[in-house]
């Protein structure tokens, strides 16, 4: 119980790190959640025990080589990037990622998760790979001409919200992305209806699926599920089902 305390104690900072794109708390607040929760991982696994005195101790040179530590530390650096191309804040990535290498060098725990987000994958293979190249691009402000802008938005936001389920920070990661949502399809509906599909139908549609106040998982879902057609997505029937699940209130 005392290290499920010392959990929430850890993250919270952390969280607001992430949804306030802010950098120097999250450089603060990053390795003392690492510690938590690589120590509850080992705990979990039986590879360690809980410390008599409820001490979390600090990260040895294994730890901070390789294991749970890197593959919670990539999925949090991956969280941070996500909310921060959300905002196009690239200096916020730029301060994170010059801190973690000046304390832990280029191979510090995480440094994965921010690579999706700096190289140049030419044929994407993985989520993180989608997730990290559309990234990479929205932290360059490289956006898309208006005729490729709402399929764009689609993917994008189809792909962060995958991510964002399967995300430790699922919750920090939902909120930025509703609000980019609905900033991306308002642009939509303003600036792209000459390049929407059967406009007479999917506008309407798509307004009243913008009158929606609640900025949650259920919003994200909708819009998108309206919103492919109208930019003539052509969904599977797994995406499709998936939207409709998580779209039902």
């Amino acid at each position: 119980m005392t290290n499920m305390i010392e959990l929430a104690k850890r993250k919270q900072p952390l969280n607001l790190a992430i949804v306030h794109v802010d950098a120097e708390a999250f450089i603060a607040h990053f390795m003392p959640w690492l510690e938590i929760a690589a120590l509850l991982t080992a705990i979990r696994q039986g590879t360690a025990t809980a410390s008599p005195d409820g001490v979390t101790p600090p990260l040895n040179a294994r730890q901070l080589a390789g294991g749970s530590a890197h593959e919670i530390g990539n999925d949090t650096l991956a969280a941070f990037c996500m909310t921060a191309a959300m905002k196009g804040s690239k200096a916020a990535v730029d301060q994170v990622e010059a801190a973690l290498r000046a304390s832990y060098g280029q191979d510090f725990p995480g440094n994965v998760g921010l690579w999706h987000f700096r190289a140049d994958i030419p044929a994407s293979v993985s989520l993180d790979d989608v997730v990290g190249q559309a990234g990479k691009k929205m932290l360059a402000g490289d956006i898309a001409p208006p005729p490729m802008r709402g399929g764009e938005s689609w993917n994008t936001g189809l792909r962060f919200l995958e991510r964002a389920l399967a995300s430790n920070f699922k919750s920090e990661i939902i909120y930025p992305l509703a609000m980019w949502t609905r900033a991306r399809w308002t642009d939509v509906i303003e600036t792209g209806v000459m390049f929407m599909a059967h406009v007479e139908d999917n506008l309407p549609i798509l307004r009243e699926a913008l009158s929606e106040p609640r900025n949650d998982t259920a919003f994200i879902a909708n819009m998108l599920l309206l919103g492919g057609p109208a930019v003539e997505m052509d969904m599977q029937d797994e995406v499709e089902g998936m939207l409709r699940s998580l779209a039902r209130r």
